[in-house]
């Protein structure tokens, strides 16, 4: 653990290190361009320091990144609401989105569970996220997520409002201490039902582990033997029970309430609309754009950067209403 904090920091000191030396450079081509007069040397100078500045905003974003777990990898689970194949294929963009964005910050993703809906889209899935700062860039992404389109499953092209719901949770290691009962378990087995390879569906290898006292309900079948996904299920309720920790205590300290809302109407956290306009919304924040198709291919650290400030300033987490 000190090591890679240690190789991270080196990383960060390097990167301000590189902005600096970026940053004299095009200023120093600035200035020879306006004496010559040169527009396409000053406008690619401009263009240079505009992204040198948004870099420097993504290191200071991270600095706020300090709390407990905020460096751990995570788990993000999504569920569908209510609406049948239509949130079903609302869950299955969001999760396109976030490994999208994932891949764009250089982190890895592993699909740990998924069950397909009927006609098309997703029930569920959960997938890992592997990267230093994981759990602390996508922790603000835990909320109801809505979506206003026109259907392309409806013959009669007609608007519908689709919601899905997204957990974040960190990774955690052996160092940290989480205290499990067997008695408190109910352990079920049942056959895969997704991707897999030829062994999903011979056997009963899919696990699903519930706490009982607190009714958390963690599920793996993507691991080749009913060995692998138990041990990958239960990694994934002790995380689950030390998130449900630490929120606890920030919900003591802050004195409000970030309990799981109904996956429906009042409980958004963001506003995805496709129609009659193009327009992402974290009601959160007012954190807002237009451009839709980025925000789903996994441009989406305006928003979580704005929660992450917010947080900070004291603003809390909330759930619009």
């Amino acid at each position: 653990m000190l090591l890679r904090e240690r190789n991270h920091l080196d990383e960060v000191l390097s990167g301000y290190e590189r902005l600096d030396r970026e940053f004299q450079d095009n200023m120093e081509l600035a200035q020879m361009a306006e004496a010559e007069k040169d527009e396409a040397m000053l406008a690619e100078a401009e263009e240079a320091l505009k992204n040198i500045a948004a870099q420097l905003h993504t290191l200071e974003i991270e600095s706020l990144l300090s709390g407990e777990a905020d460096a751990f990898d995570c788990f993000l689970e999504i569920n569908s609401g209510a609406g049948g194949t239509e949130s079903q294929d609302w869950a299955e963009m969001l999760l396109r989105m976030y490994v999208r964005w994932a891949g764009k910050r250089g982190y890895k993703t592993e699909l740990i569970d998924e069950t397909r809906g009927e006609e098309a889209g997703i029930k569920s899935a959960a997938v890992k996220i592997m990267g230093h700062n994981a759990y602390g860039w996508a922790k603000t992404e835990t909320g109801v997520h809505r979506l206003v389109r026109i259907s392309p499953y409806d013959s009669n092209a007609r608007r519908h409002t689709s919601f899905a719901s997204v957990w974040v949770y960190p990774v955690i290691d052996d160092s940290i201490k989480v205290e499990i009962n067997d008695k408190d378990l109910q352990i079920d087995t049942m056959r895969s039902g997704g991707a897999g390879g030829q062994h999903v569906n011979k056997t009963e290898s899919a696990v699903r582990i519930t706490h009982l006292p607190t009714g958390i309900v963690v599920k793996c079948q993507t691991g080749r033997s009913q060995h692998q996904n138990r041990a990958e299920a239960m990694e994934m309720l002790r995380a689950r029970l030390y998130e449900r920790e630490l929120r606890i205590r920030e919900e003591k300290a802050d004195a409000i309430n970030a309990t799981k809302t109904d996956i429906a109407w009042g409980h958004q956290i963001r506003s995805y609309v496709l129609h009659p306009y193009q327009m992402v919304k974290d009601l959160r924040t007012d954190a807002e754009t237009s451009d839709t198709k980025g925000v789903l291919d996994g441009e989406i650290d305006k928003f979580m950067s704005a929660a992450l400030a917010a947080r900070v300033k004291g603003k809390g987490e909330g759930t619009a209403t």
